[in-house]
């Protein structure tokens, strides 16, 4: 899936399939692949990865028809509009708040490469563009995915403002943040937090725009629910939690059948 189809898909409704990958092996994007997803999410914000590594694997995963979606450090345009020339289909930014955030980012995203003066213009209204070039960054900028993590409080109590600002196709709930902003640090099964999730779905589908909620604990039953209220935007785990996952799984299925699992103090127990 291509960024022009995983935009129309977003904010059509369809649901899209997607997970986090920090591995920069040149195996990876193959593997990938054959899991059948339809975008990857590259996170800058909490991994170091370099610009060179990250446009390789942006291109990479594009060439094999998975939309690469950049997580920014900070909802900043210009990192935004660094990612996107490195070869992103998409671009998440960051801990939203705000709707100058967005209308920032929109230029990023929806009119790039204009800048300065006359972006600051369009995007307040006060100036109009000439029909030549309006046609040249429509087209330009037709298979950019813009998303917003939503992540706290403020920003579910201004959602309505944010996503009235135009020009974003999801929001992405940032889980850890938004269970801190609530007081209940990493209690994703809290009845605030699953109202949280309510809320926020129900706005964001409201205004046409996909939504779902990057989800990195046990909690697929969590996951099949909120789809069947609306959420879209399907965005499990990631390389590094399904890894440990399934190795820890696997080798105290081989401990224990050994007689290996009753010895104390082994290091895979206290993992």
């Amino acid at each position: 899936m291509d960024g022009k189809r995983l935009g129309e898909a977003l904010r059509a409704g369809r649901r899209v399939y997607g997970t986090c990958v920090v591995s920069t092996s040149p195996h990876w994007p193959e593997t990938v692949r054959a899991c059948g997803l339809d975008f990857v999410f590259l996170d800058t914000e909490h991994i170091a990865l370099s610009r060179a590594d990250l446009a390789w694997m942006c291109r990479a995963y594009k060439a094999l028809d998975l939309a690469p979606v950049v997580r920014i450090p900070a909802p900043d345009p210009y990192q935004a509009t660094m990612v996107l020339d490195g070869g992103a289909a998409g671009v998440l930014a960051p801990y939203i708040e705000s709707p100058d955030q967005v209308r920032r980012l929109k230029g990023a995203a929806r009119f790039r490469p204009l800048k300065g003066e006359r972006l600051e213009a369009a995007l307040a209204g006060q100036a109009g563009l000439e029909a030549e070039l309006e046609a040249y960054l429509a087209e330009r900028n037709a298979s950019t995915v813009l998303m917003i993590n939503i992540e706290s409080v403020p920003a579910i109590e201004r959602l309505e403002e944010i996503l009235a600002v135009g020009g974003v196709d999801a929001v992405v709930v940032g889980p850890h943040d938004l269970t801190c902003s609530l007081g209940i640090p990493e209690q994703y099964h809290h009845p605030r937090f699953e109202e949280a999730i309510r809320t926020i779905i129900e706005t964001s589908r409201g205004h046409g725009v996909g939504v779902g909620v990057h989800a990195f604990w046990d909690s697929i039953e969590q996951q099949i629910a909120w789809a069947r209220l609306g959420a879209n935007l399907v965005l499990h785990s990631a390389d590094l939690h399904l890894f440990r996952k399934t190795l820890l799984a696997e080798l105290r299925e081989i401990r224990e059948a050994l007689g290996d699992a009753a010895e104390a103090g082994g290091p895979w127990q206290a993992v």
